[in-house]
């Protein structure tokens, strides 16, 4: 049971289970202590009851705390005039005579006359999942109990400064759950000072350690006042060193503080550690990291000969490594792992239910990390036949990042152990031909489509009488038939006749007419789409909206999912609802993310669609939706036209023509089926969905878990042993849900190895006019306009002509895509879907464009260049 007047507890007392007592900062250190081999000043902690008495003896700062509740980020002002206000009643309350007593018999007990250093240690602070490094201050060199006692309550009062209550704010931590420690520490006057991360902090690679170092004390390096020496240190040696001019040092001053001192200009280029020693501050390290699991952000001082530690905290910022137990990489052969979601069109973080019921349906072996999934390329790239496949026809073709970056990896030497010729014919099976014959008859696609929605109905009849494991055993046999169905060979063979069409077509009228990306026009307005299909028809719903005035008021001031239910209420209410309900009945499976069975739908969200639906209103006039289509077949059907006359002036020109024509039939009838599958897929899943909200209903009732949506916190199989036992691990579910709170916040690498490193790569452009960003040509044409930067649907203003800038789309922002004149992504290929459906609308696009949503500002005046590739910044 906790002592609730435990106001003191020295380092030696310490461990990780007394985080809620001396926070993060002070809880590591007491486990560096347990390290052998590692040096840690000694000290105390004023734990958080102390803090929570402080807080309580000023009943203003409850009062204070409930208004800086209600803020956000944005109010700044408000949070600054807030926050000084708490600061001043916390520096102003007297510390209680038994806490200042604890404090002072500790003193004594470590010497009272010596110098310490006061820092703060929030609760919050130094997790595996969040680093609030540099949110609290910290006081050096602070001599006598007075001085100490002063410098306690300003720490106190530091969890309340700006920046620490607006990065609370930005990462949803309640300002009350939040509770402070103050670490006193005896200070240590170092030769040298500086930080080590156990990963280089770069790119992440594990196996390297990466040293920062300086004279005097740490903060020299902290507040950038010197270039401090950068050494990097990998399998026990030295790989990189990097001597900074060091001019300045921070030196303790006699009578307390700290001040600037200049070096001795003999000393400025002299290395600041000796190899030795940086060998040595390494390996320490290591131990440090192997004690707590993870890689760690150590701050460190020499005095003398000893290397002391002062800090320990985990790197939140590094992707996780996916795990495998394949034996060849058990062996220490690399792994190097590209990216599932750059191809899927789904860079963001999925919950465990989300990955393992897409990794029932994928026939590729896939590995998780950070919520995201990812493929094992290593051994395909060690044989030169399937190397050959990988860069040039499937994943090099789609993304020329992740081309680039996998030539990076191919130019290291040892990095890959390549096969030779011989053995990887006779260990691959031979690849596909390059150009599979093409499908020419158009009731293919309608078979197809008709087979997939006769397979749905029968799923969803055949459904409804499963409960309990029987259910889970159904679902999984279901998606296993589905899987053969999907992958069926027609179906892959119509997809791939498609991209082989399209590819020729670009390639024979360059080649033959010196025309770039002919087939961009060929695919608008093409048949059997049901994606672009979707984003017309919500230009039908704005037509029944729009003469209604009532019911535009309506939607433009609604907030909540429910709104359909009242719109009988009002005039043009029962049209609006109707067409709302049968757009939704049709589309209401797709959301953003839709390869996550756990994403809410646009039928269990549709406000969501409000946003569009009323720029459709502003934006267009009545019939936009037939006028676009015949515009984009008018054009297309030109485009036709204009080759085959141009190719019949050639030499051959008949056979040409000919030829081609019967290659853009193919594009013409074809194309449009390339978005089916998906379509399907998602259709599925949301069958699967509701019948596993009723069963988790069941589990609610059982008071197995809390509410329904608890389960996308497992996974598939464990949801199977749930619901069969009706048992659960105890906390499982919260630790599911802040692991995905913290993968949430990172970035997925498009290639990583197994060490760990993220290898990028670049586009490699010539003569790119000045201010210009590099990317991948998708849908030919050069448009100027306004950008919009926008991430989420649900906030979607745009005006008509504007250009979309996003992280990347998928199938749900197609009905955003008639209101632009442009595209721009993050994330993207040829073949996927923002590409495809932009070329269908005739939108110049270009996609893969590094840090977009960062690099062009909402609002600027841009200009794309669909046809060559990159992003002018007006």
């Amino acid at each position: 049971m906790e002592n609730k007047s435990q106001f003191v507890i020295e380092f030696k007392n310490i461990d990780k289970t007394h985080m809620h007592l001396v926070g993060g900062k002070g809880a590591n250190l007491g486990e560096l202590l347990r390290i052998p081999g590692v040096q840690v000043p000694d000290g105390f902690c004023v734990t958080t009851n102390a803090f929570k008495e402080i807080i309580a003896n000023s009943p203003d700062i409850d009062m204070l705390l409930d208004r800086l509740a209600l803020l956000h980020a944005e109010d700044r002002k408000a949070i600054s005039a807030i926050s000084a206000e708490i600061r001043g009643l916390i520096e102003a309350t007297t510390i209680p005579e038994e806490i200042s007593e604890k404090i002072g018999i500790h003193l004594n007990h470590l010497g009272e006359s010596n110098a310490y250093a006061v820092r703060s240690s929030a609760t919050a602070e130094d997790l595996p999942t969040a680093s609030f490094a540099g949110q609290q201050d910290t006081y050096l060199n602070v001599i006598g109990k007075e001085a100490i006692l002063a410098y306690i309550s300003k720490c106190w009062a530091s969890l309340f400064t700006d920046r620490a209550v607006i990065y609370r704010i930005q990462n949803a931590f309640d300002h009350r759950k939040v509770q402070l420690s103050v670490v006193v520490q005896k200070m240590v006057f170092p030769d040298a000072a500086g930080i080590l991360f156990t990963a280089d902090p770069v790119n992440g690679n594990r196996n390297v350690t990466s040293i920062d170092a300086s004279f005097g004390l740490g903060e020299a390096l902290v507040s950038g006042i010197v270039n401090a020496d950068h050494y990097k240190v990998r399998n026990e040696a030295i790989v990189d060193k990097k001597i900074g001019g060091k001019k300045l040092a921070i030196r303790a001053s006699a009578n307390g503080g700290t001040h600037e001192e200049k070096i001795d200009p003999k000393k400025q280029e002299m290395q600041t550690l000796t190899d030795a020693q940086v060998l040595q501050l390494s390996d320490i390290g290591r131990k440090i990291e192997a004690h707590f699991g993870a890689p760690q952000d150590i701050e460190w001082c020499l005095s003398g000969n000893t290397f002391y530690i002062v800090q320990s905290r985990p790197i939140t910022t590094l992707f996780p490594i996916p795990q495998t137990s394949d034996p060849v990489h058990a062996e220490g052969l690399p792994a190097v792992y590209v990216s599932v979601g750059h191809q899927q069109m789904m860079t963001d973080a999925m919950k465990p239910l989300g990955l393992s019921v897409f990794l029932l349906l994928t026939p590729a072996k896939m590995r998780t990390a950070g919520g995201r999934l990812f493929v094992d390329v290593a051994p395909n790239l060690a044989s030169p036949a399937m190397r050959d496949i990988i860069l040039n026809t499937t994943l090099g073709k789609s993304d020329p990042l992740i081309k680039d970056a996998l030539l990076n990896i191919l130019g290291r030497e040892d990095f890959i152990e390549f096969l030779p010729e011989e053995q990887s014919v006779m260990s691959n099976p031979a690849p596909p031909p390059a150009t599979p014959p093409f499908i020419d008859d158009p009731k293919v696609i309608t078979d197809l489509i008709s087979k997939s929605e006769t397979s749905l109905a029968a799923l969803k009849a055949d459904i409804q009488s499963k409960s309990g494991s029987n259910l889970l055993d159904f679902i999984r046999q279901d998606i296993q038939q589905w899987k053969k169905s999907m992958f069926d060979s027609l179906s892959t063979k119509t997809i791939m006749s498609t991209f082989n069409a399209l590819a020729w077509v670009n390639d024979k009228m360059n080649e033959w007419l010196g025309e770039k990306n002919a087939a961009d026009t060929l695919t608008q307005s093409v048949p059997n789409n049901v994606t672009s299909e979707m984003g017309l028809a919500l230009l039908d719903v704005a037509d029944v909206i729009r003469p209604f005035p009532e019911v535009i008021h309506y939607l433009q001031n609604v907030k909540n999912d429910h709104f359909l239910d009242h719109l009988a209420q009002l005039e043009g209410g029962k049209e609006a609802q109707t067409a709302m309900h049968t757009f939704l009945q049709k589309y209401g499976v797709r959301c953003a993310g839709e390869i996550d069975i756990t994403r809410p739908r646009w039928i269990e969200k549709p406000a969501t669609l409000i946003p569009v639906i009323l720029g459709n209103i502003r934006n267009f006039e009545p019939g936009a939706s037939q006028r676009k289509f015949e515009q984009g077949r008018r054009e297309a059907l030109e485009k036709e036209k204009e080759l085959l006359n141009r190719l019949r002036q050639l030499p051959d020109g008949e056979s040409k023509a000919k030829e081609a024509k019967q290659v853009i039939n193919l594009i013409r009838n074809f194309t449009g089926y390339r978005e089916y599958p998906k379509y399907g897929m998602v259709s599925r899943f949301f069958v699967y969905k509701q019948a596993l909200l009723r069963e988790a209903e069941r589990l609610v009732q059982a008071n197995v878990i809390a509410d329904k949506e608890a389960i996308y916190f497992l996974t598939f199989d464990e949801l199977c042993e749930v619901v069969r036992t009706k048992k659960l691990e105890n906390g499982l579910i919260y630790q599911r849900k802040e692991a995905f709170k913290s993968y949430e916040k990172l970035t997925p690498p498009r290639v990583m190895t197994s060490d760990g490193e993220v290898i990028t790569g670049s586009y490699k452009k010539e003569n790119l006019p000045d201010g210009t960003i590099a990317g991948l040509a998708v849908s030919s044409g050069i448009v100027e306009g306004r950008a919009r930067v926008i991430l989420n649907m649900e906030d979607a203003g745009l005006e008509d002509g504007d250009i979309l800038i996003t992280a990347f789309t998928d199938p749900s922002w197609t009905p955003l895509f008639v209101s632009i004149k442009g595209l721009v992504t993050e994330v993207g290929g040829l073949m996927t879907h923002g590409a495809v459906i932009a070329r269908e609308y005739g939108l110049p696009a270009v996609v893969g464009v590094e840090n977009a949503t960062k690099l062009i500002k909402d609002g600027q005046r841009i200009r794309v260049n669909g046809t060559d590739g990159y992003v002018e910044l007006i």
